[in-house]
């Protein structure tokens, strides 16, 4: 494999000039630029990351550690985190907890040996000891979709309070008044706003959200069964379950297939979290689609900021509701506008 001196005599210069054109220093000729990046091209070398990170104390990677790797929520943004990385030129090596807080803070720690740049967080819980500790200790980092309060890192999420008051509004409009919801773990700020957002929207209404239509899940597929089949067990079933997440939906969806019922048929389903799956299932699911991409982008670039030194600002991006036919709807495919894009520097 060649070498910095093997450029060198390619070249027909001295290591030192090849190591201010490999490094971008300014004060290199055109000339000098252009022979080394030839004599590169033809030897085929490649510089020493590590080597180069400990003269320069940046590797140009960033750390994504994901709450599970499964949802396809996050393999959404996990991609989108990717590519806007390597348009600004960096790398991303991702962990996934598995929404575990002790595996957060394994992968947390492990990408920090690593000399990262930074780091990308999707809380599992209210705070790991790790991810604090690093967040504390001053390591660039912003959190997405989730965060957690009282830690001064900015913060890249969407807004599905406004979508979810679209969708109750949506669901009293075709007449349903007995809706019940499949919530996300309490410790996660996620998993408490669904819920709250979705009884102020009931409250509107004037409808309640009774405890026994409230489910605890754990934004898992095996949640969404068990919490459906208590539903289904009451003596006066919910007329809709609202799950607040795709893979808690999905098991919804086997528990009532499991009971011989139909939605919207017997009983509705509507989602947080819109995967490309729901168009193909029968029927395809009414849910909130948050803007995943646009969130993937705007993390990376909120990182970037904060470790090139700019104060980086917390974006929030709305949600939107998507209407199909999974709560007895006659039409399909609508959506409605969101909100506008609020900004913040913490």
């Amino acid at each position: 494999m060649a070498g910095i001196k093997d450029v060198a005599t390619e070249a027909g210069l001295s290591v030192a000039t090849v190591s201010r054109v490999l490094n971008g220093h300014p004060s290199v000729s055109e000339d000098a630029r252009r022979r080394v990046t030839d004599a590169v091209e033809r030897l085929g070398y490649r510089p020493n990351a590590v080597a180069r990170s400990l003269r320069t104390d940046q590797t140009r990677t960033l750390g994504l550690v994901i709450s599970d790797v499964m949802n396809p929520y996050f393999t959404e943004l996990a991609r989108s985190v990717e590519e806007e990385a390597r348009a600004l030129g960096y790398s991303v090596i991702i962990g996934n907890a598995d929404e575990r807080p002790d595996l957060q803070d394994h992968h947390v720690t492990t990408l920090l040996d690593r000399r990262i740049d930074g780091l990308l967080v999707s809380p599992t819980d209210g705070g790991s000891p790790g991810m604090l500790g690093a967040a504390r200790a001053g390591t660039p980092m912003v959190f997405v979709d989730r965060w957690i309060p009282g830690v001064d890192v900015p913060v890249v999420r969407s807004d599905g309070r406004a979508a979810v008051r679209d969708l109750v509004a949506h669901l009293h409009a075709l007449g349903h008044r007995r809706l019940a919801i499949i919530a996300g773990p309490a410790a996660t700020t996620t998993g408490r706003e669904r819920v709250d957002a979705f009884r102020e929207a009931l409250a509107a209404h004037g409808l309640e959200l009774p405890d026994a239509y409230i489910g605890q899940g754990d934004f898992q597929a095996g949640s969404g069964r068990r919490v459906t089949e208590g539903f289904l067990d009451l003596a006066q079933p919910p007329e809709v379950v609202f799950a607040a997440d795709n893979l808690m939906a999905l098991g919804a969806l086997d528990a009532i297939r499991a009971r011989g019922l139909r939605v919207p048929d017997d009983i509705g389903l509507a989602a947080f979290d819109d995967i490309p799956w729901f168009v193909h299932t029968d029927p395809p699911v009414t849910a909130v689609a948050q803007p995943t991409r646009d969130l993937g982008r705007a993390a990376v670039r909120a990182l970037v900021d904060r470790i090139e030194g700019r104060p980086g600002a917390s974006v929030t991006l709305p949600a939107r509701l998507v209407v199909r036919r999974s709560c007895g709807e006659s039409e399909t495919g609508i959506e409605l506008s969101p909100s506008p894009v609020r900004r913040s520097t913490p």
